[in-house]
């Protein structure tokens, strides 16, 4: 098997890769380190998602482990015995389903902008710092910060829209929550973040747990033998500082809203419990299920029964040593999810003491040429981009209403899809998204121009992607994963993005890969889909902004497109911006006739595309943005809504709503 370092690889070739990585940096006085875990579905192989290294490493060395499996066939014939992995508790799925204790709501916070509580005034991290949530001992002694008397704030929720001085504010605070937490002999706890921007260090009664690089996707820590009997406390110091090495990068178009953005839970296990769990149709099948259960815990190679009660079926499972259990069967009379009937199953999957139950819709999503079939049948997607933004705060989305009402605005649209844009949205937008029987484009924060040659910058973007994924990869809804947005031509970027493409399929092969390309090649009057990323996608989406960054609006509807490659596109944006209320000419700038007549030329030329299979304008409301300034206009908002941040609609909601009318009538049997 080759060696692939971002894919399921041998452990032996997995370790010949950290050796390399280790010779190197000896020579320069350095260390590399890797964390290699056995990614579910793939027993006997592992998993290598990360490379934690200075920056002397050389960055082309990675990059080479991970792409170039003929020059390593030597070294894997010769790598030493790979010694054990690291112990490293996964990502818990299903955890909406799963028993707790929730810690929202109010906790205290310390805004700390000179990081005085994890530094010393030499700079050096202090072992004292406020994560021990220290106590003078009398009134002489010198204590200079006090949660109890701090600030509130309020998790989930962004620090930003809570108080009008934090707005603006990009730096470290510290939150901490005091709870009563009561033992239960036979159960194990973990403690569950659903995501955190941007940098978390997490402390447990004084004690540090880990930490966490990524503002968009959940983690958890066992805390099982570290929580006591009565009170505790945990404190987290986050950080939303950006960086040109995070991803996102330090530029991007969107608010960098920082705090505990998602709910924080304790979740309850029995001692064996199910961790994950991945039921789903067999590509190209209407009736056999595949997939997988993966035990966590002493009796992890226990039976294990999957059953879905409503179709009356029922599978015994006997996991390995590993706690690993393969599953295949066919389910008669099974009802596939589509958007017209969003139908789902209760899976119940049962093993010791412990039940897991989630509902899953049955799909397939393949491509065929130039088409996209769902479930064999040909569909135009028809979309809209969505942030993540509050349509009460202005915020980042906190509750499962707010994702309704950004959903039912898609619906009122007549969408059956959304591209959820930059980021791995609320996992509570993917499971309402499923309800409603709306497709899902979902996409990790690699954006415009970020360090493609910089092995951690990739070794981040891995663990984005392998986080999103194994959060949803039971949800139906879903069925385009994305690995980028708008980068630039470049063997680097080539290079980066293919590894990503192959780490979502080795994580998923039932899906779609995507990403949002620029044109690159241009005449007058056409436009030409040529970017070399493209021959690595199933779907090639495209953003397109004629009449706004480029040419007028009269000037779209004749322009003619053409494609080196032979799949269906998606016009992943396209649109402009409108203040609402503002009115005048179609030629002025700014007003809602302009943005209107934008959007009606661009449907014009979108109906003139034989390959195009879907669209997803830009963007479904006026989200925030600090690269807006423009004062009276934007005010820092992106104009390009379709509804304000008020929440009311502009003219060309309605164009666009006529033009899916007219395409879902045209689909229709």
């Amino acid at each position: 098997m080759p060696c692939n370092g971002a894919l399921a690889v041998p452990p032996s070739c997995a370790w010949s890769c950290v050796r390399a990585l280790g010779q190197d940096q000896a020579q320069l006085g350095g260390t590399a380190s890797a964390t290699i875990t056995s990614p579910p579905g793939a027993p006997g192989t592992h998993l290598l998602p990360s490379f934690p290294m200075t920056k002397y490493l050389a960055p082309a060395l990675l990059l080479a482990c991970l792409g170039a499996p003929a020059d390593r066939a030597a070294a894997q014939a010769t790598a030493a015995p790979a010694p054990a992995a690291p112990a490293v508790y996964p990502l818990l799925t299903n955890v909406p389903n799963r028993a707790g204790q929730s810690l929202d709501g109010t906790w205290r916070c310390i805004i700390d902008p000179m990081e005085n509580g994890y530094y010393s005034y030499r700079y050096v991290p202090s072992p004292n710092g406020f994560f021990k949530n220290q106590k003078p001992k009398d009134k002489s002694d010198l204590v200079e910060y006090d949660f109890d008397t701090a600030e509130q704030l309020q998790v989930p929720g962004d620090w930003n829209t809570q108080q009008e001085k934090l707005f603006f504010y990009e730096g470290t605070i510290w939150y901490k929550k005091s709870f009563t937490f009561r033992k239960t002999a036979g159960k194990r706890q973990f403690l569950y973040f659903g995501a955190a921007n941007y940098e978390a260090k997490v402390y447990l009664n004084g004690e540090k747990l880990g930490e966490h690089t990524g503002g968009f996707t959940p983690f958890n820590f066992e805390v099982t033998a570290a929580l006591k009997e009565g009170e505790n406390f945990v404190i987290v110091k986050v950080d939303n500082t950006r960086h040109r090495t995070d991803i996102p990068t330090n530029n991007s178009d969107w608010w960098n809203f920082g705090g505990l953005t998602r709910s924080v839970q304790l979740v309850e296990t029995p001692e064996t419990f199910v961790r994950e769990a991945v039921v789903q149709l067999k590509k190209g099948s209407a009736d056999e299920l595949e997939g997988w259960v993966q035990l966590d815990g002493p009796a992890r190679a226990q039976p294990v029964t999957v059953a879905l009660p409503e179709a009356r079926w029922q599978l015994t499972l006997t996991p390995n040593a590993a706690g690993y259990a393969k599953l295949a069967g066919r389910v008669k009379r099974l009802d596939r999810w589509v958007p017209e009937h969003p139908r789902r199953y209760l899976v119940r999957v049962a093993s010791g003491q412990d039940v897991y139950q989630d509902s899953i819709g049955f799909r397939t999503i393949e491509t065929r040429g130039q088409d996209i079939l769902l479930n064999g049948k040909s569909i135009f997607l028809r979309g809209i981009s969505i942030h993540e933004v509050s349509p009460q705060t202005g915020g980042r989305v906190t509750t499962p209403e707010e994702c309704r009402t950004l959903l039912r605005w898609a619906k009122e649209l007549n969408c059956n899809f959304v591209r959820l844009a930059h980021y791995p949205h609320n996992e509570a937008m993917i499971r309402e998204a499923e309800k409603m029987g709306i497709l899902v484009w979902s996409e990790i924060p690699v954006y415009w121009t970020i360090e493609w040659e910089n092995p951690a910058v990739l070794a981040n973007a891995q663990q984005q992607l392998t986080d999103m994924i194994t959060r949803d990869r039971n949800r139906a809804a879903i069925v385009l994963w994305s690995v980028a947005n708008e980068t630039p031509l470049g063997a680097p970027r080539l290079q980066f993005l293919t590894a990503l493409v192959r780490t979502a399929r080795a994580l998923d092969a039932t899906r779609l890969i995507t990403g949002a390309l620029e044109i690159h090649t241009s005449e007058a009057g056409a436009r030409t889909i040529d970017d070399p990323l493209g021959k690595e996608f199933d779907v090639i989406g495209v953003n397109n902004y004629c009449g706004w960054y480029s040419g007028t609006p009269e000037s779209c509807g004749d322009l003619q497109w053409k494609t080196t490659y032979d799949k269906p596109m998606i016009m992943s944006e396209y649109g402009a911006g409108a203040l609402q209320g503002r009115h005048g000419p179609a030629d002025e700038r700014w007003t809602e006739e302009y943005q209107d007549a934008v959007f009606k030329s661009n449907i014009a030329m979108l109906e003139k595309i034989p390959f195009l299979r879907g669209a997803s304008p830009w963007i479904l409301m006026d989200f925030h943005s600090a690269r807006r300034p423009l004062p009276g206009v934007q005010d820092y908002y992106n104009r390009k809504g379709l509804i304000s941040e008020r929440g009311v609609k502009k003219q060309a909601f309605y164009t666009l709503q006529d033009y899916y009318r007219r395409k879902k009538q045209q689909s229709a049997p």
